[in-house]
């Protein structure tokens, strides 16, 4: 061989080599089927295309991913619009999205992990793992219209922090007294997870453990136990036991390693001109961070950045009750224990919140639980699990039809509402041979 090409050989082989080194690895893809062999009509399913590329046609997103699974392959994936709409950057499949809310799901199943090893009980009292929390205080309002704080009768159990029946504010109505209290004292902001507990131990529950339903801060406290069980940041103890098995390599609470540019913008519509800009506080009224550093506080309930294949992953997993490709998170039982509704029927019966519960829709451990989604006009099976986030994406996993279901977009502040359900009419609509 010359020298001249030897040399050009081991150039081209050290280039690889760094290649290999600077460039992330991308998230591996669930295998593919077509549509009409799992059941599904193409022809249908351009519908769900159709109305999403609409609402980016009418201005109110940029752009956004949807994508369907079904038996273990994905049927269905399209992207539409734009990452970015200053630089015109196209929405690819490999957009980085701030999942917020739907990071909630995957600490559950990390708070579940522990559970398997022993290290917390469903009626374990909060206040083993949070000593800070022994002198809790509820807020009451009298038939008079007076506000009373009372002690708690007694501590939220670890089942009422993971169904959000605990009692905990979170700071998102701007009207109600703990929120608000929440707002001031910066909870959401804290810097670390100790302080977001001391932050919180003096604020009073909206009502008795146990009495009531609120959406809630109680995954934050959640990423804290997790802290506490395991010894490991919530971070590490994420990637190393959930992000890592399932090869999801694109989430984690700081987008790096060259990925800066895959980081889908974050909109909001401006009122006065009727446009999208770029939104620059969160749901809590916080500063929007700069997610290409590493966080003061690694949040449990809002915190991560992922995209629609890794999503998949941690959704087909969910579907396979508990395992992926050979990699073990979960057992069967411990899947179905958060697919089963721990509210119970007086809750759910007297339930005047925005969150659509019922009684046919509950909560389980860290999911919405569709009980008897015919009842309320869904089309999704029964036992299907969901939550979104608060830039609008959203997701659920049917283990009735053996589907899920991943949307992305980065829209706050409302104007994306119809998406979810009009993407499960679009996608059960399709669905022509669920017998397939």
């Amino acid at each position: 061989m010359k020298k001249s090409t030897r040399t050009l050989t081991a150039f081209t082989a050290a280039l690889a080599l760094t290649a290999l080194t600077v460039m992330p690895a991308l998230a591996q893809p669930l295998p593919t089927a077509s549509p009409e062999s799992v059941g599904f009509d193409s022809a249908r399913l351009k519908k769900l295309e159709d109305y999403m590329a609409g609402v980016v046609a009418e201005g109110r997103i940029a752009g956004l991913t949807t994508m369907i699974g079904r038996h273990g392959k994905i049927v269905h994936f399209k992207t539409y619009g734009q990452a970015d709409l200053a630089t015109q950057r196209p929405m690819n499949r490999d957009a980085i999205f701030r999942i917020y809310s739907m990071t909630k799901p995957i600490v559950g199943v990390a708070m579940m992990m522990l559970f398997e090893e022993g290290k917390w009980q469903l009626d374990d009292p909060v206040t083993k793992f949070i000593p800070e929390f022994r002198n809790l205080r509820v807020m009451t309002v009298n038939p008079q219209g007076n506000i009373i704080i009372e002690p708690a009768k007694r501590p939220p159990t670890m089942r009422e922090v993971m169904s959000h029946t605990a009692g905990f504010g979170y700071g998102l109505d701007v009207i109600h007294p703990v929120d608000k209290a929440f707002r001031d004292k910066g909870v959401t902001a804290a810097d670390s997870q100790q302080q977001l507990i001391e932050r919180m131990a003096d604020i009073p529950l909206k009502f008795q453990p146990g009495e009531g339903w609120a959406y809630s801060i109680a995954t934050d406290v959640q990423g804290a136990i997790v802290e506490k069980l395991s010894g490991k940041s919530l971070g590490a103890f994420l990637d190393d036991r959930i992000f890592k098995p399932l090869k999801m390599t694109d989430t984690a609470f700081q987008v790096t390693g060259g990925r800066e540019g895959r980081l889908a913008q974050v909109y909001q519509g401006d009122t006065a001109s009727k446009k999208l800009v770029a939104a620059t506080l969160t749901a809590s009224g916080n500063p929007m961070p700069d997610y290409t550093k590493p966080p003061k506080r690694e949040g449990g309930g809002g915190g991560l950045v992922s995209t629609t294949d890794d999503y998949a992953r941690f959704s087909q997993m969910l579907l396979n009750k508990g395992e992926l490709n050979g990699a073990r998170i979960l057992s069967p039982a411990s899947i179905e224990l958060m697919g089963t509704n721990v509210v119970s029927q007086d809750v759910l019966k007297s339930f005047t919140g925005p969150q659509g519960f019922n009684e046919s829709i509950g909560f389980g451990l860290d999911f919405r639980i569709a009980m008897d989604p015919r009842r309320v006009g869904r089309m999704d099976g029964k036992g299907s699990m969901d939550w979104g986030g608060a830039a609008g994406t959203w997701f659920w996993v049917d283990p009735t039809n053996d589907l899920f279901f991943v949307g992305m977009v980065q829209r706050t502040n409302g104007g994306v509402e119809d998406l979810r359900p009009q993407s499960r009419v679009f996608t059960y609509q399709a669905l022509i041979h669920p017998e397939k």
